[in-house]
């Protein structure tokens, strides 16, 4: 892990640190001794921008949801047929979950026992939920196999999509880019989904 030095100190960087403790130590595994050290600064330096080890991750977990909330207003996922906003939510999800790894990944790992946890949690689903309409709006359309029920589908997407933070690691190299990895699962799951290719 690497330390944040004291002169370089700021608030994204002690966010960062925290984040990557959390994911390694688990939530609930996590002290501010833990995350003091960490970031190499003493505890009062932490509460001096936050008010709570709880705060850090509410404010963790809101960068990733504001990420995955926001594709859902790009124009890509507004306009046209239902199918090509599905399409488009999906790549635009991997590539926000890609470019903000280890905020999805402290995301996906809540459990709902705390009160920021249960938030994360809600609007999840609230997201979830969305998706899952514009797939069940794609079927209506007729543009997604009449054969593969729509939960059932919605579930296979969400969990191709989510497991990408447990093998995804850019830093050992030889992973597939950002790019490659969104054109992998937009071309599996559509062409198992799509009537027409």
């Amino acid at each position: 892990m690497t330390m944040a030095r004291r002169d370089t100190y700021t608030p994204e960087s002690l966010l960062a640190v925290a984040v990557e403790v959390f994911n390694r130590r688990g939530y609930d595994g996590t002290s501010m001794e833990h995350l003091s050290k960490a970031a190499g600064i003493s505890k009062s330096s932490i509460y001096h921008h936050v008010k709570s080890k709880e705060e850090l991750l509410r404010l963790a977990i809101s960068r990733a949801l504001d990420g995955l909330f926001g594709v859902l207003e790009e124009p890509g996922a507004r306009q046209g047929r239902a199918i090509e906003r599905l399409e488009y939510v999906t790549r635009r999800e991997v590539e926000v979950l890609l470019s903000e790894l280890p905020y999805v990944t402290l995301l996906l790992r809540v459990r709902g026992n705390t009160g920021t946890e249960r938030w994360a949690m809600e609007r999840r689903r609230e997201f979830d939920h969305r998706v899952a309409e514009l797939l069940k709006e794609a079927a209506a359309e007729g543009d997604i196999r009449p054969d593969v029920e729509s939960r059932l589908a919605t579930r296979l997407l969400f969990g191709m999509i989510n497991s990408i933070v447990e093998w995804y690691r850019p830093e050992r190299g030889g992973s597939a880019s950002s790019e490659e990895v969104a054109d992998a699962v937009v071309r599996t799951a559509f062409a198992g989904l799509r009537t027409t290719p």
